[in-house]
């Protein structure tokens, strides 16, 4: 059984993931906004699997006999400068999710929680994966400019993206 603290703390990272999908669909509303379709295919894929990873951790707190309890969502931001930009928060929020996974590790570890740890393991891998492919696109992005034929091919390349999840 869970104890209270890394229960309270796993339905934080709920809250956290689903304020990520959030982000991310509001990311996707100001690439549509901008006539981007493929960044904004792009986003709502990432949104999606940010909604799974809510719900994994979902699943094991109820795997665990704990309970859920869902908390308010923050309004996420739904002004950008450019699509740069909108990269560079991505990016920004990953790296925060990176540390708050990092986090609830911490906490299992103290608490001696090993079925919790092991189940971090996935996620802590996954981050690295988000980081990077978030990173990446912002890489591309930052070499060809916001605007041009460079911008509109690679809006047709991201909007190739499959749900990886």
């Amino acid at each position: 059984m869970l104890n209270q603290a890394i229960q309270d703390a796993i339905n934080e990272q709920i809250k956290n993931e689903l304020y990520s999908a959030h982000q991310y669909l509001s990311m996707s509303a100001y690439c549509e906004s901008i006539t981007l379709p493929g960044f904004a295919h792009w986003m709502r894929t990432q949104a999606q699997e940010e909604r799974e990873h809510a719900m994994k951790f979902y699943n094991f707190l109820l795997s665990r006999n704990g309970r859920v309890i869902l908390q308010a969502i923050d309004q996420p931001v739904v002004e950008f400068g450019s699509p740069i930009e909108v990269f560079e928060q991505a990016l920004e929020q990953e790296q925060k999710v990176t540390a708050q996974i990092n986090e609830l590790y911490g906490l299992t570890a103290s608490e001696n929680d090993y079925a919790s740890q092991v189940f971090l393991q996935w996620f802590l891998t996954e981050q690295v994966e988000e980081e990077k492919n978030v990173g990446d696109v912002l890489e591309t992005l930052t070499m060809i400019g916001d605007k041009g034929e460079a911008l509109f091919l690679f809006d047709r390349e991201l909007g190739t993206r499959e749900n990886e999840v």
